[in-house]
């Protein structure tokens, strides 16, 4: 294996790992130095992505049991019982960094990680929602990123087959350069059929299903969440935080960047949408989990570590279609539209049948061990070796230091603006002049010539669509009906983020209550 040299850094700092990160690693290892396959894993495995190692503190703060919570955070998907032995599954997450860099394609990659989320939980998806925010829309980067992103969230979601029934588009100093790509997705499911992301019982097969893994996306969603993205002003350039990988470039413009950025294929995202809810329904996997950040490295540990178990992979099996992958390659590429599943071995000829059907690569690419391993072999020789819980529940957790917000804006004098960020008249002003910068606000303005390229109405369960407070759908056979929103409040996020996030919780309940 070979990560290119580079003169001046060492290999961990150029896979994003501090000095800190890399002690953590030596204890998590019995004190020996990880080699550079192992070092590839726990650079992906304790990105901010996928560890959530800077936001894991606050995140659990927050309220996750109740009635009616059937599953909720660790899975990949929250699942709520809504009675007569159905449950809806929802998600909502962001593909930020991927989209800054390729708009189209870090949107769509976005909506098909998303949808996998909720039909790895048996959950038929039913709905997609998008909350977008942006930069100054004078901006011509800014036109460019929206461009991307609303044509890769319809172009994926339109080609799957769900509908996109809503969602928000802001416009806010705050994101220039570096927009926030939300997308949401809601599924409908039989209580019966959910599938947790485990891999039980040591002898188990673990199959890997749907397309081949290839050099896309390497780096993906785990390396540019974790990256920082600035602009030069002066030269226009678009810059990210240094690559974690030479093989998609050190440091360097978006350009360089851009391998990083998975591709989707939203065709045979349909294909492994229906593959898998058929293996569901016939109860021939033991436990489910999608590819996505991380690929086989989080795919594998996570469902591993969930079980308290260990799994051995065998490299040489994992179907490709780049020849001369080096196995860092294999196992951190993100390619898109893959399933990992733990298998009963009586059940593996039920479960290759299944997936050749319906048009799906499917292999055999390792075993269930009791030894809580990650395991890797290739040519008949081990070639890492590293604890699933050092990659997941043991990950480096940080206490970041919080202090208020120092962006607080003066009270102008009337008359008399003081820069004002949002660039609307203040108060003391003509109010004519008011009303008509108002009207001119492209964040009052209808969104139509944006919910107009998505498919808001196929699968015939949408009630009410785009261009309202929030969606409804029709759960089919009973009287029942699900609303969804998705809302932010940037503004008063940026002074006070605690009392931004009440709010942004508020409105959207207000908003699906009108509209009940």
């Amino acid at each position: 294996m070979i990560l290119a040299e580079h003169p001046m850094e060492p290999l961990h700092r150029r896979l994003g790992v501090t000095d800190d990160e890399l002690d953590a690693i030596r204890e998590r290892l019995g004190g020996r130095d990880p080699n550079e396959l192992e070092l590839a894993m726990f650079s992906v495995m304790w990105s901010e992505h996928c560890s959530y190692k800077s936001s894991k503190p606050l995140l659990r703060t927050l309220p996750t049991a109740g009635e009616g919570v059937v599953a909720g955070p660790g899975e990949n998907a929250g699942v709520i019982s809504i009675g007569g032995g159905l449950a809806v599954a929802f998600k909502i997450e962001s593909h930020n960094h991927p989209s800054a860099v390729g708009p189209y394609q870090g949107a769509a990659t976005g909506v098909g990680g998303i949808l996998r989320d909720i039909f790895t939980m048996g959950a038929r998806p039913i709905a997609i929602l998008d909350a977008l925010r942006f930069g100054d829309p004078a901006d011509a980067r800014t036109r460019h990123l929206v461009d991307g992103v609303v044509r890769g969230v319809g172009g994926y979601g339109n080609c799957v087959g769900v509908p996109t029934v809503g969602g928000e588009l802001v416009f806010d100093p705050s994101y220039q350069g570096n927009p926030l790509v939300n997308v949401m997705a809601i599924g409908l499911m039989e209580e019966r059929l959910l599938t947790l992301a485990a891999a039980p019982g040591p002898g188990n097969l673990v199959v890997l299903f749907g397309s081949t893994t290839g050099r896309d996306g390497i780096g993906g969603a785990s390396v540019l969440a974790s990256a920082t993205f600035t602009h030069d002003e002066t030269s226009d350039r678009w810059l990210a935080g240094a690559s974690p990988r030479s093989s998609v470039g050190i440091g360097g413009s978006t350009q360089s960047k851009r391998p990083s950025v998975q591709v989707g294929d939203p065709f045979a995202e349909k294909l492994l949408i229906e593959a898998s809810l058929e293996l569901i329904e016939r109860g021939l996997v033991e436990g489910l989990q999608d590819l996505g950040a991380g690929g086989i490295t989080c795919a594998t540990s996570e469902t591993a570590d969930r079980a308290g178990t260990g799994i051995l992979v065998d490299l040489d099996a994992i179907p490709r279609r780049e020849p001369d992958m080096e196995p860092f390659e294999v196992m951190i590429s993100e390619s898109q539209e893959r399933m990992c599943a733990a298998v009963r071995p009586d059940r593996w000829d039920e479960v290759r049948e299944v997936c050749e059907r319906w048009g799906l690569p499917v292999a055999v690419i390792g075993t269930v061990t009791d030894d809580g391993d990650i395991a890797i072999t290739s040519g008949g020789s081990e070639i890492a070796r590293v604890p699933a819980a050092a990659l997941t529940s043991d990950a480096i957790v940080h206490q970041r230091i919080a202090a208020p917000p120092t962006h607080r804006r003066a009270a102008p004098a009337p008359g008399a603006p003081i820069d004002p960020s949002d660039r609307l008249p203040e108060r003391g002003m003509d109010p004519g002049a008011v009303l008509l910068a108002l009207l001119g606000s492209a964040n009052l303005a209808s969104r139509r010539s944006v919910f107009e390229q998505y498919d808001a109405t196929v699968g015939a369960d949408t009630v009410v669509g785009p261009g309202h407070g929030a969606a409804v759908l029709r759960v089919k056979g009973t009287t029942q009906a699900l609303v969804a929103s998705t809302d932010g409040n940037q503004s008063v996020s940026q002074l006070d983020p605690y009392l931004g996030a009440a709010l942004s919780v508020a409105e959207a309940v207000q908003l699906m209550s009108e509209d009940r």
